[in-house]
């Protein structure tokens, strides 16, 4: 008799958060607010924080539903390193991706560093400050349906980002380690070096098959198999082997839009069953946030989101005047950047198992910090978007902005 309540109250709690993301998309139509800022609203309203509506068994789906989630966004940001779109957009995109990363790295260690704040810290919050979160951005173009050279160079930063980003927290926690005797250092470099060498050839190995099964299957529930079925095994192999799930979606998916003849079809099916996961996702991320992080962070957590804010600002203007990029581009690419999630967490995680005695400080500024980039930051991708006008209906750009 135990089984059927536990059955019942499965189920009505998929319903019933199914509902509310179809409410959250109903909403986003009305407002100005981005789906994604609503949903992660309302995961926190019914989660343990406030209403605590959401049964506990639910917040345990939060590590597979991440997986699922952000390797189908790391496969669809893979459709676009196409060598067709980097011979037009590469260059912008190295420049500026790598600008905004070291930019901000640089700013957060210096300007904190000057403050007074001990060496170790200001250095791997340097480290962990370049991480993006490529679902909220990933999503709020899809909801908004925008196109446009602004909109491509962004998705070609936001896949690479991660790359970058993991390099430089690496290189710094490396670093942090060697001069305060924490650990050994050539390992955490090894064990990067092999996160993001792994990742390339779980993609790689997954991707060539791929390739020549697309487009040799007929549509319907058969390529929905496949693609599903891939992507899944890169998810769960990526995990298995220890290296970024994310990397290696991103590589399986370009490797199939560089060589498949027919490759849309894959992407069109992912495209067409992620909105479910994303739901799942974005709904319990939200209910995962919480209020005593924001209590706890103080005045540094202020600091580091200015920092972090203006480092991204400035890289990517810099990169992209480096690179020749219009200014249009490379004056909002920086704010439509902000979004930042779950990779920053695993770091700040990551570096308090290195330096223990910095668990106190590290996670309280992070967690805080990811919480208000969580919400105002789809909403800095939407209003970056609206201004260069990418997003349809909206403001056309200023004459002479795209020359």
């Amino acid at each position: 008799m135990s089984e059927t309540p536990t059955n019942a109250v499965v189920l009505i709690t998929f319903g019933g958060l199914f509902l509310i993301g179809l409410l959250a998309d109903l909403a986003g139509r009305q407002t100005p607010l981005p789906r994604v800022t609503l949903l992660l609203i309302s995961g926190f309203l019914i989660g343990p924080s406030l209403l605590n509506w959401l049964p506990e068994f639910a917040i345990g789906w939060f590590p597979i539903l991440t997986d699922i989630a952000l390797t189908m966004i790391g496969f669809l940001l893979g459709h676009n390193m196409t060598h067709a779109r980097f011979k037009e957009l590469g260059r912008a995109v190295i420049t500026m991706s790598i600008g905004e990363v070291v930019a901000t790295a640089l700013l957060v260690f210096l300007v904190l560093l000057s403050f007074g704040v001990p060496f170790e810290i200001a250095l791997l919050l340097a480290g962990i400050a370049p991480a993006t979160a490529p679902a909220a951005t990933v999503d709020v173009i899809q909801e908004y349906e925008a196109k446009g050279k602004f909109t491509d160079t962004l998705l070609g930063i936001v896949a690479i980002d991660d790359v970058w980003g993991l390099l430089v927290f690496s290189l710094l926690l490396a670093i942090a380690q060697a001069l305060t005797g924490q650990g050994d250092a050539i390992g955490s470099i090894a064990k990067a070096s092999w996160e993001i060498g792994g990742a390339v050839l779980v993609g790689l190995v997954l991707g060539l098959p791929m390739a020549c099964l697309t487009g040799r299957i007929r549509p319907g529930q058969p390529s929905q198999a496949e693609a599903l079925g891939v992507v899944l095994l890169c998810a769960g192999f990526a995990e298995w082997m220890g290296v970024s799930y994310i990397l290696a979606a991103i590589v399986l998916g370009a490797v199939v839009a560089n060589i498949a003849t027919h490759h849309e079809k894959s992407f069109q099916v992912i495209e067409g069953i992620e909105w479910p996961f994303l739901i799942l996702f974005f709904l319990i991320a939200g209910a995962t946030l919480e209020v005593e992080a924001l209590s706890q962070a103080g005045l540094l957590t202020g600091g580091y989101i200015i920092l972090r804010v203006l480092g991204r600002i400035m890289g990517t203007r810099l990169g992209g005047r480096a690179s020749g990029t219009a200014p249009v581009i490379r004056n909002w690419i920086g704010v439509a950047l902000l979004p930042q999630a779950g990779v920053a967490i695993g770091m700040a995680l990551l570096a308090s198992q290195r330096f223990p005695h910095l668990k106190d400080i590290l996670l309280p500024i992070v967690l805080g910090s990811t919480v208000i980039f969580e919400l105002i930051g789809p909403l800095a991708t939407r209003w970056a978007l609206t201004r260069v006008g990418d997003i349809p209906n909206r403001r056309e750009p200023d004459k002479g902005e795209l020359s």
